[in-house]
């Protein structure tokens, strides 16, 4: 038995990235996953297919987690599944880098509106869901948070926003015995960094530079820390932010 057995896991955003590395990682431990996604049903089916070969339970369901209607049924959906909520996952989010000059209201509100707001209705929707044992809810931030990367000023600050509403949750919610982290990422090889261009760039290089590990990171590097989140293993932590960026900062 692993140690999610009999927990059913919500991630949001795991048709691909993180989101699908989180997944997969949950379910081998045991763990029913719904792998949300907001475009990508092929990737979400695909997350779904290699869990269920590897004997895991998983189901694929579509939500716009920047929208209460799509949250609410995407929660509802997950009952129906399968008929409980021990762990959310909070990682869809959206990422742009302007110069201060170029940044637009509607870059603003398009980064923000996911990757704050998104989070936090989530997170206020799975309250209905959650049993008297409680839960753990995983956000997932930045290290760009703590690190600042010039031309990430709106970028940075959604992800400040979600190391607060991490640490404000976790003494909201910590008489309900549900638990709020976060893990804070570095750079991470996925899908949508290739399609930034950014593998093999020099910002790659400058991200490198900063690493003391001296490479970027994998899901399979993430994973086993959402995993330790979800887990009992991590029963006595609550509002914290877990830099997983091989030493950046």
């Amino acid at each position: 038995m692993g140690k999610l057995t009999n927990k059913v896991a919500l991630v949001t955003g795991a048709s691909k990235g993180i989101g699908a590395g989180i997944a997969k990682a949950l379910a081998a431990d045991g763990a029913s996953v719904v792998v949300n996604y907001a475009s990508s049903k092929d990737g979400a089916d695909k997350v779904v297919a290699d869990i269920k070969a590897k004997g895991g339970k998983a189901v694929a369901v579509h939500g716009d987690v920047s929208k209460q209607a799509d949250i609410s049924k995407l929660f509802a959906e997950t009952k129906k599944a399968f008929g409980r909520l021990d762990v959310l996952v909070n990682n869809a989010g959206v990422y742009e880098f302007s110069p201060l000059g170029e940044v637009t209201e509607a870059q603003f509100h398009k980064m923000f509106d996911l990757n704050v707001l998104g989070l936090i209705l989530s997170s206020q929707e799975a309250l209905k869901y959650f049993g008297p044992e409680g839960g753990s809810i995983i956000n997932i931030g930045s290290v760009a948070s703590s690190s600042n990367p010039p031309t990430a000023t709106v970028y940075t600050a959604t992800k400040g926003a979600v190391d607060s509403v991490t640490r404000t949750l976790s003494k909201e919610l910590g008489p309900k015995k549900i638990r709020v982290n976060s893990i804070n990422p570095g750079m991470v090889e996925t899908e949508g960094v290739h399609t930034a261009g950014v593998i093999g760039s020099d910002f790659q290089k400058w991200a490198v530079s900063q690493t003391p590990l001296g490479r970027i990171g994998q899901p399979t590097d993430i994973a086993p820390v959402a995993v330790f989140l979800a887990s009992d293993d991590s029963s006595w932590l609550t509002g914290e932010l877990i830099l997983a960026g091989g030493g950046s900062r």
